[in-house]
């Protein structure tokens, strides 16, 4: 059977979408190569492949790829893979080989790795906007409520552009006449930035 007949819309809203997949998908080697291209599509920005429940998820950018956008896609690639011969299965390795793979590949291994690097990248982040603020004078003593504010302002500002850095990159620079009302808002939401920093000096 062919492997588009063997995927089913499972969910469907603006950004998000969850498809049943079929069996052969969820080889632990399968399932991280595909997760991987999918992610590489522009627009896409998160997805997540539960081998056990035999789901796929996926988080986009409605505006920059619109639903059908992304199954073409998604139906392009898989039926590529397919006559390549990508899911026939391969032989079985040796049996102490087989028990590292699987730990290795085990749901909760990946998805600790995930967590392990996203928090890495936060913490990251927040090291830089903590040293930042220990140069000024500790105003968390004084005004505590406003610290803060500005602390998660600033947070909230490095996921927005961790989140969009694809679509600006390949979409919004190389067409800022067809993506204007995107460049609007980075530029009304710069000026709100400042606009809050200087009013804090």
């Amino acid at each position: 059977m062919s492997i588009q007949k063997e995927i089913i819309l499972r969910y469907k809203s603006s950004g998000h979408v969850r498809f049943q997949i079929p069996e052969r998908l969820c080889s632990p080697e399968i399932a991280t190569f595909i997760s991987d291209a999918i992610h590489q599509i522009d627009g896409v920005y998160q997805v997540n492949l539960y081998r056990n429940k035999k789901k796929l998820a996926i988080r986009f950018v409605d505006e920059a790829l619109p639903f059908q956008a992304l199954v073409k896609q998604l139906l392009a690639l898989l039926t590529d893979l397919e006559n390549k011969g990508f899911f026939i299965p391969k032989a079985k390795p040796a049996k102490t080989s087989l028990i590292k793979s699987t730990f290795s590949d085990w749901k909760g291994t990946r998805w600790a790795k995930d967590k392990y690097t996203e928090t890495k990248e936060t913490a990251q982040a927040i090291g830089i906007l903590t040293k930042l603020g220990l140069k000024k004078k500790p105003e968390i003593l004084t005004n505590p409520e406003k610290t803060l504010i500005n602390f998660f302002n600033d947070v909230l500002i490095l996921f927005l552009v961790k989140t969009h850095w694809k679509l600006i990159t390949k979409k919004w620079l190389l067409e800022p006449l067809k993506y204007r009302y995107q460049w609007l808002t980075v530029f009304y939401l710069m000026y709100l930035f400042i606009r809050s920093k200087n009013k804090n000096k």
